[in-house]
C-alpha cells in the first residue's frame, strides 16, 4: 500500500467515524423522544482494486435503524395517549389528508379546535363504527378517516327492549298496575302505566294493557297511540307458558321523535326467570304489583371524555353514563418495516422497499394490542451510546495518528530526495 493510499484510507476513516458520531449524537438527543427508534452505524470496507487485495480503499459507513424494535411502555395520565404492545404502526395524516404516514408515537390528544386526535401536527386515522363497535363502510385504506371526537358530541338512545320480572297473584280478583320507564329517540323520558288484569273466563291467563304515557313533569301525552294488549298464559305450576304479541309500539310523540318499537322480554317459556304466577302468602289489598323492569335507552348526554380499548375501539363517554363506540383504530404492518423512510417526529412513510401497508384490527392477526394511558419510550440507551462514542473517538484518534505518521514519512522522503 502506498503512502497516498494510507492517507486516503485514514481520511475515509475520519469521515466514517464523524458520521458514526453524528448518529450517536442523534440517538442521545432522542433518548426521551416517544416512539423513537435508535440508529446504528454500519461500517463496510472499500477496495481500490478487486485484483489487489492488499490495496485498501478505506471504509464507508451507512446508517441502519431497527424500526421493529419495541421500546418500554410507560404510564401516562392522558387517556388518549396510546402505545402498541406488539407489532404494528398507527396510521396518521397531515394537511389535506392525501398522504398516509405511519408511527409508533401515540402521544395523541384531542385538539380543542377540531376535535381530532393529533400529535405533532399529525392526525390519527381510523374506521368509523356504529354504537356497537361494528365498522361501517369497509376496512380498507380508502375507508380510513380522521378520528373526530366531535362527530358525536351528544348521545341519546330510544328504548328498544323491556325485560320484566315478578310474580302475579294467582288468586287475583282485581286489576293491578305497574310502570315502565321509556325513552324516545331524542332522549325524552316517559312513564307508561301498565295494567295487569286476570281473566275471569280462562285459567291462568292475564292481559297486560297500557294506560297513560306521561313525561317526567307529569304531563300526559294525549297524542300518543299505544299498541294493544299482550295476552299472557301460565301453566298449572305458575311457569310462563306463552305471551303474544311480544312488541309494544308507541307513535305520536309531540317532540318529533321517531315511533317506538319495543321488544317485550317476559322470561323463558317453561321457566320462572321472568314473569310467574303464584298465590301470595298475605292478603294485601294493594292495587299495584311488584314487577321489576329493566329497559335500554337513555336520556341525552354530552361528551365527557374519550377512552380507547385494547382492540382499538375509540369510545365516547357521555354525561348520561353511556359509553358508545365511535371509531376503530387499525394497526398497519409491512412485509419489510425496516424499509420505511424515516421522517421527523418518529413518523415514517412507505417506500418501494417496505411495500404497502396491510391493516388489521388491534389485538388480532398477530399484531399488537393498544394500551391507553401509556406511551412507548425511545429505544436509545445511554450506556450503549456512550460505549459507541468511546469506540468512535478512539478510531478517529487512530486515523488521525495515521495521517500524522504518513505526513512525517512524506517529509522524510522529500528530505532524502533533496
Amino acid at each position: 500500500m502506498s503512502l497516498s493510499g494510507a492517507m486516503n484510507s485514514a481520511v475515509s476513516a475520519l469521515q466514517a467515524q464523524s458520521s458514526a458520531l453524528s448518529i450517536i449524537s442523534n440517538n442521545l438527543a432522542n433518548v426521551s423522544t416517544t416512539g423513537y427508534k435508535a440508529s446504528s452505524a454500519s461500517f463496510s470496507s472499500l477496495l481500490t482494486s478487486s485484483e489487489a487485495s492488499s490495496s485498501s480503499g478505506g471504509v464507508t459507513v451507512a446508517k441502519s435503524q431497527n424500526i421493529l424494535a419495541s421500546g418500554t411502555l410507560v404510564e401516562s395520565s392522558i387517556s388518549t395517549n396510546i402505545a402498541i404492545d406488539g407489532d404494528g404502526f398507527f396510521a396518521v395524516t397531515t394537511g389535506d389528508g392525501s398522504e398516509i404516514y405511519y408511527t409508533r408515537n401515540g402521544s395523541f390528544t384531542v385538539d380543542d379546535d377540531t376535535g381530532y386526535l393529533t400529535s405533532n401536527g399529525y392526525t390519527l386515522l381510523g374506521w368509523a363504527t356504529d354504537a356497537d363497535g361494528n365498522v361501517v363502510g369497509g376496512t380498507t385504506e380508502n375507508n380510513l378517516e380522521e378520528i373526530d371526537t366531535d362527530a358525536i358530541t351528544g348521545y341519546a338512545a330510544a328504548t328498544t327492549s323491556v325485560e320484566l320480572k315478578g310474580a302475579l297473584p294467582a288468586d287475583a280478583t282485581t286489576s293491578y298496575t305497574s310502570e315502565l320507564e321509556l325513552y324516545d329517540s331524542l332522549g325524552t323520558a316517559y312513564t307508561l302505566e301498565v295494567n295487569w288484569t286476570k281473566s275471569t273466563t280462562a285459567d291462568n291467563t292475564w292481559t297486560m294493557s297500557y294506560g297513560d304515557l306521561t313525561t317526567s313533569d307529569g304531563t300526559t301525552v294525549t297524542t300518543a297511540t299505544i299498541s294493544g294488549a299482550t295476552t299472557i298464559v301460565f301453566d298449572e305450576y305458575g311457569k310462563l307458558e306463552s305471551f303474544t304479541p311480544n312488541t309494544l309500539t308507541i307513535s305520536g310523540f309531540t317532540d318529533g321523535a321517531a315511533d317506538l318499537s319495543v321488544t317485550l322480554d317476559l322470561g323463558t317459556i317453561g321457566a320462572t326467570d321472568g314473569l310467574s304466577q303464584y298465590t301470595p302468602d298475605d292478603d294485601s289489598s294493594s292495587t299495584t304489583v311488584d314487577i321489576a323492569c329493566t329497559t335500554d335507552g337513555c336520556a341525552y348526554g354530552t361528551l365527557s371524555g374519550v377512552t380507547i380499548d385494547e382492540d382499538g375501539t375509540v369510545i365516547g363517554n357521555y354525561s348520561n353514563g353511556e359509553s358508545v363506540s365511535i371509531y376503530k383504530i387499525p394497526l398497519a404492518t409491512f412485509s419489510n418495516a425496516n424499509g420505511l423512510t424515516e421522517m421527523s417526529n418518529s413518523v415514517y412513510s412507505a417506500s418501494t422497499t417496505s411495500s404497502g401497508a396491510t391493516y388489521h384490527f388491534a389485538n388480532s392477526d398477530g399484531v399488537g394490542s393498544i394500551q391507553d394511558y401509556e406511551l412507548e419510550e425511545s429505544t436509545s440507551d445511554t450506556n450503549t451510546e456512550f460505549s459507541a462514542m468511546i469506540s468512535a473517538q478512539q478510531a478517529y484518534s487512530a486515523a488521525s495518528q495515521v495521517i500524522s505518521t504518513a505526513k512525517e514519512m512524506f517529509e522524510s522522503l522529500l528530505s532524502a530526495v533533496r
